[in-house]
């Protein structure tokens, strides 16, 4: 039976490259052999914390013969990880950075897969009046105002990007002990603010994959701002001659009608984690 291998990393840069080059030879009970065809992908752990990628990828190997070996980390690492060439796919959600890898030649594709959305949360009895927020902005400056705990990835993830862009948008610099940096995953950070009873930005698919809530609740979403959308990226073989040409087939599955219609599918007691965003390829001119 073939597996997907889900490698979660929250490590330093550094050590990242040794980790990679691990993880395709690690054998699990039931996985393929080391001679059987693999493409690696790095994926923000949105995807993973959601449990998306484990709802998807089986379907992708099943037809295709092919493991898809999922390196979990933020999209900041991920973008590092395919400059140096350690990963032949993407799937992420921070588009500058999307659109660097573009620019600079180290990606030779980008295709939309899928969008939703952030949201913040924090205690249910909400101190800082988050919940009446007019909008994203204005309810992190309410935080700030009273110095109520917050929690921030502080992983360059893409997560983290948008926390810190709505920042910029008040001229804000949060520091202090109310504003604290996990260096986790979005599973993880959540984690903490439950236990803490914190304030913390998530996007919509990891809240609802997520159980272990305690206090926290929903306080303000539905902010033009708070849109998130992910795309998948192909490395490019003129930028790394070593990545694997498979990775061509994880690309065009995940903006095939077949994936989008699992993304579509893929549900938590009746709400859609993930919406579809693929669009055809454009049609030449005659």
């Amino acid at each position: 039976m073939i597996r997907t291998r889900l490698l979660g990393l929250a490590l330093p840069a550094t050590r990242l490259l040794g980790l990679v080059l691990a993880a395709t030879t690690i054998a699990t009970p039931g996985a393929v052999s080391a001679e059987h065809p693999y493409v690696v992908l790095a994926a923000g752990t949105t995807t993973r914390d959601s449990g998306l990628l484990a709802h998807l990828l089986p379907l992708f190997e099943a037809h295709h013969g092919l493991t898809v070996r999922v390196i979990g980390v933020g999209s900041g690492r991920a973008i590092e990880l395919a400059r140096r060439g350690d990963v032949d796919a993407l799937l992420v959600h921070d588009p500058a950075a999307e659109e660097a890898l573009l620019r600079d030649g180290v990606a030779s594709e980008r295709r939309a897969v899928m969008v939703n959305d952030f949201l913040l949360v924090g205690p249910a009895d909400d101190p800082a009046g988050a919940a009446r927020a007019a909008d994203a902005p204005d309810a992190l400056a309410r935080v700030a105002r009273v110095r109520e705990l917050f929690l921030s990835r502080g992983d360059d993830s893409g997560t983290h990007k948008r926390e810190l862009a709505l920042w910029q948008t008040i001229d804000t610099i949060p520091t202090g002990d109310w504003y604290r940096e996990t260096g986790s995953g979005m599973g993880a950070t959540l984690n903490t603010a439950a236990q803490l009873g914190a304030y913390t930005l998530v996007d919509r698919a990891t809240w609802l994959f997520f159980r272990n809530r305690g206090k926290l609740t929903a306080l303000h979403e539905g902010d033009a701002r708070l849109r998130n959308s992910y795309s998948v990226l192909l490395v490019s073989s003129t930028a790394h001659s070593h990545v694997r040409p498979q990775a061509r087939e994880l690309v065009d599955w995940l903006v095939s009608e077949e994936a989008q219609a699992a993304i579509r599918a893929y549900t938590i007691d009746g709400q859609v984690l993930f919406h579809p965003a693929a669009r055809p390829p454009a049609k030449e001119a005659p």
